[in-house]
C-alpha cells in the first residue's frame, strides 16, 4: 500500500542544515494499523506530513496505492490528498460555525459527493444523536469523533492520525483508539503518530523512530 524507499528530509535555518529524515525505507501493508512512536523530534510528524502529501522529500521516493508521488504535480496532489487520504488532527481543526453534520460533510461537497453519507459516518463513529450541534457544543472526545467521521467522507484509502488523542481525557482516548480498532477491523488503513505506549500497543505494528531514522 505504502513503499518509502530512501526517505529524506532537510530544514534549513538560515545556512545551517538541519535533517528531520535520514533515508527512511518503510512499507505499510493494505489494511494494517501502524503506530509511528518516537521521541519529540524523532521524524514522526514530518514522516507522516511526507505520507499525507502535506510537504515534500529533500531526496527519497513515495509509492502510495501504487502511484509514484514524485510524478504528480501540485493539482495532482491536492486531487491525490482528496481522494485517497483521510486526516486526523489533534486539534480536531472544526469549523466552529458549521454543525456537526455540515462539518462531515464538507469535503464531500468539495468531492461533488453532497450530504450523500454525512449522518450514516457520524452514526458510524457513535454521535449520529450530534449532528445538528455545533463542536462549541461537543465535548473534545465527541469533536474528535466529527473529525475522524470528516476524514472518512471520501472513503480514503489511508486514514493519517497525528496525535489524535494528545488533548482528550485517558477514557476519551481509549475509546478513540478502540474506535481506530473497529475501522481498521473493517478494512481500514491507519497511520498513527503517538507518543503514548499504551495506544501505540493497540496498533498492529509500532515503527520506532529516532533521530529522523526507524530503528531496527
Amino acid at each position: 500500500m505504502i513503499e518509502l524507499e530512501g526517505l529524506r528530509k532537510i530544514y534549513y535555518m538560515g545556512k545551517i542544515e538541519v535533517p528531520a529524515l535520514r533515508g527512511i525505507d518503510l512499507e505499510i501493508d493494505r489494511g494494517e494499523f501502524v503506530a509511528l512512536m518516537g521521541p519529540s523530534g524523532s521524524g514522526k510528524s514530518t514522516l507522516l506530513n511526507m505520507i499525507g502529501l502535506l510537504d515534500t522529500p529533500t531526496a527519497g521516493k513515495i509509492v502510495i496505492d501504487g502511484v509514484d508521488i514524485s510524478s504528480l504535480n501540485e493539482d495532482e496532489r491536492a486531487d491525490f490528498r482528496l481522494r485517497k487520504l483521510g486526516f486526523v488532527f489533534q486539534f480536531f481543526s472544526l469549523l466552529m460555525e458549521l454543525k456537526a453534520i455540515e462539518n462531515v460533510a464538507l469535503p464531500m461537497i468539495m468531492n461533488e459527493k453532497g450530504y450523500d453519507r454525512a449522518e450514516s459516518l457520524l452514526e458510524l463513529v457513535g454521535i449520529g444523536d450530534r449532528a445538528l450541534h455545533y463542536p462549541s457544543e461537543l465535548s473534545g472526545g465527541q469533536q474528535q469523533r466529527v473529525a475522524i467521521a470528516r476524514a472518512l467522507a471520501n472513503e480514503p484509502a489511508i486514514l493519517l492520525a497525528d496525535e489524535p488523542t494528545a488533548n482528550l481525557d485517558t477514557a476519551s482516548a481509549n475509546q478513540i483508539l478502540e474506535l481506530f480498532r473497529e475501522l481498521n477491523n473493517r478494512g481500514q488503513t491507519i497511520i498513527m503518530v503517538t507518543h503514548e505506549p499504551d495506544l501505540g500497543e493497540k496498533a498492529d505494528r509500532i515503527v520506532k523512530l529516532k533521530d529522523g531514522m526507524v530503528m531496527q
